[in-house]
């Protein structure tokens, strides 16, 4: 029996849990306060089911806003502040430590090992150094070659359970009726659909230990589909992961994408199409001073528009991925590509018709301009959303993100979708990586 921990757990919704899960929920030792809750809207001032919590915590575990940090520690003589969400820079890091300190708390990191789960069926991990590398295009990609060999690939997705936590404990999507009695957000849409257009289950929720059981009884390959640039929940037998030649210095510069990078087995340097040379050299440079002994692939995502001739010459307004734009850092995504290849006349400014919570988005990510991030994490935000989209005077929207907008919002300007997909630049290349690791488990 060591000295009993008041611990509370700094997260968005996703990480936290899963660590309070493994590490937390059994140890008789630990009683966790809180959570605390950032980057995703709305989602503090609930509560951690009792159902979920265990016996340690009967009233289950309020979730609270970061910024009351340090009053949490100081009420509840808290020992221990466990970090425990993604796509963070360093200084922000150190920075919560320091808060964490200041009150007298402990400030930990827990190893990433000791959170992944043992499938019994083998695991392809994506993941990536920033959000936004491309990691969902990737792993559709490897889920259409599996598919090729007849095999049952269940793709597991990183956590979104924004709503009803209880009810999301273990998610199962087969089709759009399942989206729709979970009343999914259009960050969750941007991640299922496309899966589920190509015939496949997505598994995903709050409880991993039950999601990876389901998972595995009902699959020949496990496919980790990350969630920012956070390590997998999943113990990867190959892990694959993007670094974005769009970004040149960000592969060890962000917590905890550095930690997948130092720990790949195959390195894909993503967008190597559409970056600069010297770009993509210094990110290839970068990842082999760290890991010399990983292969390390060029890749591209082409974008094509659904009808160019919709587009030449019009007044264009652009959606692209909410989490790419605004955590992710990027100040345009792929639809904005598209317009500008396609000889848009104009990308309208959306913030000139932004409704209440996207001016709040654009106040909270000044780097964004013209281009509209779909945030969608409520019906309220939806309908913003849609009125902004409505109001924009726009002559047609290209969306850039996975989801079909057109059927997901009520709006009356027409949309023209941008559609991108993983290439290899390499041979040989990551199928032949892919490829070589599925003949080596008798899956080829």
């Amino acid at each position: 029996m060591g000295q009993p921990r008041r611990i509370v757990i700094m997260g968005a919704a996703g990480r936290d849990f899963h660590d309070f899960n493994t590490l937390y929920r059994s140890d008789v030792d630990v009683t966790v306060v809180a959570f605390t809750a950032t980057q995703i809207p709305g989602i503090d001032g609930r509560v951690y089911p009792a159902s979920l919590a265990g016996r340690r915590h009967p009233s289950g575990i309020p979730i609270r806003a970061e910024s009351d940090l340090e009053e949490i520690c100081r009420e509840a003589d808290v020992t221990d502040v466990v970090f425990a969400y993604s796509d963070v820079p360093y200084a922000a890091v150190m920075t919560a430590a320091a808060r964490a300190q200041s009150v007298g708390a402990n400030f930990v990191l827990p190893s990433v090992c000791s959170t992944m789960l043992a499938a019994q069926v083998p695991v392809i991990a994506v993941t990536a150094v920033r959000t936004g590398c491309g990691k969902s295009q990737v792993s559709r990609w490897i889920a259409d070659r599996l598919a090729a060999r007849g095999l049952r690939a269940a793709a597991v997705r990183h956590p979104m359970p924004y709503g009803d936590l209880e009810k999301q404990a273990v998610q199962r999507f087969r089709n759009e009726a399942d989206l729709v009695a979970a009343d999914c957000t259009l960050e969750e849409r941007e991640e299922y659909e496309p899966y589920i257009a190509r015939g496949l289950t997505v598994y995903a929720g709050v409880d991993y230990c039950a999601i990876l059981d389901l998972a595995q009884s009902e699959s020949d390959v496990i496919l980790w589909d990350g969630g920012n640039n956070d390590t997998p929940f999943f113990a990867p037998d190959l892990h694959i992961v993007l670094a974005d030649a769009l970004r040149p210095g960000h592969e060890t510069t962000y917590y905890p994408g550095e930690v997948n990078l130092r720990m790949a087995d195959v390195v894909v340097v993503a967008k190597s199409d559409v970056a600069a040379k010297e770009d993509v050299a210094s990110v290839r440079d970068v990842v082999s001073q760290v890991r010399p002994d990983v292969p390390i692939y060029s890749g591209g995502s082409p974008v094509k528009l659904a009808d160019t001739a919709a587009v030449r010459g019009k007044r264009v307004l652009v959606v692209d991925d909410g989490p790419t734009l605004t955590h992710g850092g990027m100040a345009y995504g792929a639809g904005y590509v598209a317009a500008q290849a396609a000889g848009a006349a104009e990308i309208v400014d959306p913030r000139a018709s932004a409704a209440p919570s996207l001016r709040a988005v654009f106040e909270a990510f000044p780097h964004l301009d013209r281009v509209l991030p779909a945030m969608g994490y409520g019906e309220k935000q939806r309908a913003d959303l849609a009125q902004t989209i409505n109001t924009s005077s726009a002559d047609v929207v290209v969306a850039g993100t996975p989801i079909d907008l057109a059927r997901a919002l009520d709006i009356d300007v027409p949309v023209v979708r941008a559609h991108y997909d993983y290439v290899d630049l390499d041979t040989p290349g990551l199928g032949d990586a892919v490829n070589a690791f599925l003949a080596e488990r008798g899956l080829g």
